[in-house]
């Protein structure tokens, strides 16, 4: 159990480090200066390592090589003037051997040993072994080249054991010495390289310290010049927050340097031109949106006058000839079709305005959408098409605007019963811990998906061809895009052609209070079929 959070604690902070390493430049360009230089350290620094060593050791070695061949030269003097007459007289010589190589050579590692390959002789004295090169140090390869080969020395690396007990790194040189009355027999000095293995050592911490210094000196150098280079990329990043936080008047400062001047001068035109535009743009939609108010609230007042001439017209008509009958039932639907879209004007004036404030209580979304199917109920049994309310949750009262709610749904019911095709329409409410969702559902024709992208513009109709059997202005959808949103909610759609549309509405329950997902699905649950699941047509 330790090891798995240890192993996710570690998966964590490689995970934060990466987030960091791919968002930050600065961090970039740092660890990619110390890992090359670090690459490059490294390929340097063994080459070195390896070339010194190759150096040190050849080097020892052939002092190794010329101290044996004087130790030899001295052994074999000793020998060759000794006056040996019989066995007698070989115990002194082994004695004047040692005390020869002792002085021409600065090992005292020696052994001394007969070679294989002679006859045998009475008078052969017996080898003789350092303690150090006891116990099989020296190699039967190495005396057998001795014996065998034309060359005056033969060495061989080994591990020998120091005065301290402990293995040090060594050489062993063998050289083949004539004992008089007796053959060949072969002179093997040891050489010990421990301070040569030192001096390496010393050596490559050396160059290890000298490397780490100078990885961080780059990585010093590195951050210090990525903080200049980087500094104004920083400035104009927090002087863009800031005119995207609203600060328009924000500029990049002058910091007396050509290149960040240059950056500054061009960044600032941008801003200016930018924020040029944007007023030009706010003083045109201010005009736009006076305009549309104040042409709305001007016919409210004809219009008035219309309508009434209009009603009078409409209820007289029965005495009228068939024509100017006709005519009267024309301009009575239109003048309420006018009346509608001023409305609408009116309403979406006020939201480009920034100007709607809601009007909360709580409502139970189950008992209002109820109202309202009870309400479109008529319209839809003259168009064919039977509502059917599933009220799954939503019971507990969420904190809307009623009114509000109140038009997005019928918005939706109206949509769903005009292209609905007379197919049983399914309105949903549910909800969850945070939020509230009604979807309408129909099985009309559908949209596709460039349709359906456009759902919510702005007198946008799919097909504007098609004969309408409830009117509207186009404006319906996206007033109530505009009602969900400013109940920080979404209005969301699914449609495809040939399976109809489904639309759904989800609200927080308290106002303030983000909700993290919709109670209701979408596409919805039965997005592959074409009528309804237990509902009658």
């Amino acid at each position: 159990m330790r090891g798995s959070r240890v192993i996710a604690a570690l998966q964590r902070a490689w995970q934060r480090f990466s987030r960091l390493f791919l968002n930050s430049l600065s961090l970039r360009t740092v660890a990619l200066s110390v890992g090359l230089t670090g690459v490059a350290i490294i390929l340097v620094g063994g080459y070195l390592s390896l070339s010194i060593g190759s150096d040190l050791f050849t080097t020892r070695k052939d002092q190794v090589l010329a101290d044996s061949a004087r130790a030899t030269v001295a052994a074999q003097a000793a020998l060759d003037s000794a006056d040996v007459q019989d066995e007698q007289d070989l115990n002194p010589l082994i004695l004047a051997l040692r005390t020869a190589v002792n002085s021409a050579s600065i090992s005292r590692m020696a052994s001394v040993q007969r070679l294989p390959g002679q006859p045998p002789a009475l008078q052969a004295p017996p080898d003789f072994y350092d303690e150090a090169l006891a116990g099989g140090v020296v190699s039967d390869n190495l005396v057998r080249l001795v014996a065998q080969g034309e060359d005056p020395q033969y060495w061989q690396s080994v591990t020998l054991t120091g005065a301290d007990g402990q293995p040090h790194p060594g050489i062993i040189v063998g050289t083949r010495l004539e004992f008089p009355l007796a053959g060949s027999y072969g002179l093997f000095l040891g050489y010990d390289l421990s301070e040569t293995e030192q001096t390496l050592g010393s050596v490559q911490r050396t160059l290890a310290l000298g490397g780490a210094s100078l990885v961080l000196l780059v990585a010093l150098v590195a951050w210090i010049v990525v903080r200049f280079v980087v500094r104004p990329l920083t400035i104009a990043a927090d002087t863009s927050k800031r005119i995207a936080a609203g600060e328009g008047d924000v500029r990049m400062p002058k910091q007396r340097d050509e290149v960040f001047d240059t950056l500054a001068g061009s960044f600032n035109e941008m801003a200016d031109s930018l924020q040029n535009r944007i007023r030009e743009l706010a003083e045109l939609s201010l005009v736009q949106q006076r305009f549309v108010s104040d042409v709305s609230h001007e016919l409210r007042t004809p219009l008035t006058t219309i309508r009434l001439a209009g009603d009078v017209l409409y209820r007289s008509r029965e005495g009228f000839d068939p024509t100017s009958a006709r005519t009267a039932e024309l301009l009575h639907t239109q003048i309420g079709r006018f009346e509608e879209l001023l409305t609408d004007l009116l309403e979406i004036s006020r939201y480009d305005a920034g100007s709607v404030t809601l009007e909360r209580e709580p409502t139970n979304l189950v008992r209002l959408a109820e109202e309202e199917v009870q309400s479109m109920r008529a319209l839809a049994e003259r168009s064919g098409s039977e509502i059917v309310v599933h009220a799954e949750g939503g019971y507990f009262a969420a904190d809307v605007d009623p009114r509000r709610v109140r038009r997005i749904l019928g918005n939706l019911l109206g949509n769903a019963i005009e292209h609905g095709e007379g197919k049983p329409i399914v309105v949903t409410v549910d909800s969850n811990e945070l939020a509230v969702a009604i979807s309408v559902r129909d099985y009309g024709m559908g949209m596709n998906e460039s349709d359906t992208a456009r759902v919510f513009d702005r007198f946008w109709r799919a097909d504007p061809s098609r004969r309408r059997t409830i009117g509207g202005t186009g404006l319906g959808l996206a007033i109530s895009l505009e009602d969900a949103l400013a109940h920080e909610g979404a209005l969301e759609v699914w449609s495809a052609p040939g399976r109809g549309s489904c639309f759904r509405l989800t609200l927080p329950r308290n106002a303030g209070e983000p909700y993290e997902s919709s109670p209701l699905p979408l596409p919805p649950l039965d997005a592959g079929a074409s009528e309804p699941q237990g509902v009658a047509g």
